[in-house]
């Protein structure tokens, strides 16, 4: 935990001296606390490798108003080492703002479900029936965003069943007009181990992005490192706004 902790003092200490460039907060997709307005719609396709698997995202979100959205996404991924192929389970939800920027804290209520799925894959990124809740809440200014996200999920399966508790606090910089770079922890704790393969669900992600800017598409490079298994994540994301 004081390795974790030293590498996020450090690399906030280094993001900090760019920020403050301001740039229309309306169409940065990225931010994390960014909410579509009204008949907008969203498109985020994602890919990632991490722990020898290949993953392929399809993101769909829509602005039902001023305060809600509701979207769904869904995930393939290949196992290049074992047999952990298959289609996640299509994850259906949506985010509600209980304030908005005008009381200078906005604070957000987020809500799904999953369900389908392969039952091959593991646990708890593409499990079958899962229920999730929770809030994020933050500031934005013109060249910065603070927020803090606390997430729990509930896996309900005879043999891989459990609950567990993100908490996800970032900090994410408008640099340039077209620019922008974030840096944000995950931490989470689970209920218990997989029962199958014994495999421990808390984890600690120290997590990076580099944001590029053209119009309302943004292309999106992230980097992750889990700090108890020493796992590194490389991903890519396509958002676009229509």
């Amino acid at each position: 935990m004081h390795k974790f902790l030293s590498v996020c003092l450090v690399c906030v200490a280094t993001i900090l001296p760019g920020a403050g460039r301001a740039n229309d907060l309306s169409n940065d997709t990225s931010d994390p606390l960014y909410l579509q307005a009204i008949e907008e719609i969203l498109t985020k396709t994602d890919v990632s490798y991490w722990d020898h698997i290949l993953r392929l995202g399809q993101g769909v979100s829509y602005g039902m108003n001023n305060r809600l959205s509701i979207g769904a996404n869904v995930h393939y991924q290949n196992d290049f080492n074992g047999d952990e192929d298959g289609f996640s389970a299509i994850d259906v939800g949506g985010i509600y703002r209980m304030s908005g920027a005008g009381d200078n804290i906005i604070s957000d209520v987020l809500f799904g479900f999953k369900f389908g799925g392969s039952s091959h894959v593991r646990t708890p990124y593409y499990a079958d029936s899962t229920y999730y809740a929770g809030v994020r809440i933050g500031r934005q200014w013109a060249g910065m965003t603070l927020a803090a996200t606390v997430k729990s999920s509930w896996i309900f399966d005879d043999t891989r069943g459990m609950a567990f508790i993100d908490f996800m606090p970032e900090a994410y910089f408008r640099t340039a007009p077209n620019w922008r770079v974030g840096a944000g922890l995950t931490i989470r704790k689970a209920t218990n181990k997989d029962r199958q393969t014994g495999q421990d669900y808390d984890q600690e992600w120290l997590n990076f992005k580099v944001v590029r800017q053209f119009g309302r598409t943004q292309y999106v490079g992230n980097l992750g490192y889990e700090f108890e298994s020493d796992d590194v994540l490389l991903g890519f994301s396509l958002n676009i706004l229509f």
